[in-house]
C-alpha cells in the first residue's frame, strides 16, 4: 500500500497527486494507492493517517511496515517521517518541511481545506504540537528517499541535507518548492518504495 500526504493549505486533489494517482493506476494497478486528505491540526494529522492505515489492515506491532510506504511532499514529507518512524516503512519526501513550527509560525490565521470543506485555524497552540511531534534523530535513515530542489522558495533545502543524514538524497538545482518535474521522478520513487 502507498499513501500520498499532500503539504500545508493543500489537498488530494494537487497536482503532485493526481499525477502520482495516475502513474500508479497505470503502472502499478495491484498496488493500494491513496492519496489521503488530512487535517490541518498536526496531531488530528496523525491520527487521520493511523486510523487509514488500521482500517486498511497496517499496524506498527503487526510487522507489516513493509507493506506500507509513504510519499510525502512539504508539510506531508514531515507527517510522513512521523509514521515512517514509527512503522518502520519506506518514505519518499519531496521538498520535506524540517521543523515546521518554524516556518508555520509565520502563517498563523484562518483558512479553508478545500476538499474536506472545513475552516480550520493554524493556532500557537499548533506549533508546540509540531515541535513537540518531530523525531529528533532519525532510527532508520536508510528508509528515506529525499528529493530536494535548491530553488525552493519556502523551505531551505539545507535543513533536509542536514537532518536526513544517511538517506538517500536527491538535491537538484534550481526548481521550486512544488518541484519542477515532479513526474519525471516517479519511477524512482515507485523503485525506491520496493513493493510487490
Amino acid at each position: 500500500m502507498v499513501v500520498y500526504l499532500h503539504g500545508f493549505a493543500s489537498s488530494s486533489q494537487s497536482e503532485k497527486a493526481q499525477q502520482t494517482q495516475a502513474y500508479f493506476a497505470t503502472h502499478y494497478p495491484h498496488i493500494h494507492f491513496t492519496a489521503l486528505d488530512v487535517p490541518y491540526e498536526p496531531d488530528a494529522a496523525l491520527a487521520t493517517i493511523k486510523q487509514h492505515l488500521e482500517q486498511s489492515g497496517i499496524t506498527t506491532t503487526g510487522g507489516n511496515g513493509q507493506q506500507l510506504a509513504l510519499i510525502g511532499s512539504s508539510l506531508g514529507g514531515f507527517l510522513a517521517t512521523c509514521i515512517a518512524e514509527e512503522y518502520g516503512c519506506r518514505a519518499c519526501l519531496i521538498n520535506p518541511a524540517v521543523a515546521p513550527h518554524t516556518v508555520l509560525s509565520q502563517h498563523l490565521g484562518d483558512y479553508y481545506h478545500p476538499v474536506l470543506e472545513q475552516a480550520y485555524q493554524v493556532t500557537p497552540e499548533h506549533m508546540t504540537s509540531l515541535k513537540q511531534l518531530m523525531p529528533t534523530t532519525l532510527q532508520q535513515p536508510h528508509n528515506y528517499l529525499v528529493l530536494l530542489q535548491t530553488g525552493d522558495e519556502v523551505l531551505d533545502y539545507r535543513l533536509a541535507l542536514d537532518y536526513y543524514q544517511g538517506a538517500l538524497i536527491n538535491v537538484r538545482e534550481g526548481g521550486n518548492h512544488s518541484y519542477t518535474d515532479y513526474q519525471q521522478q516517479l519511477s524512482t520513487i515507485t523503485e525506491f518504495c520496493q513493493l510487490n
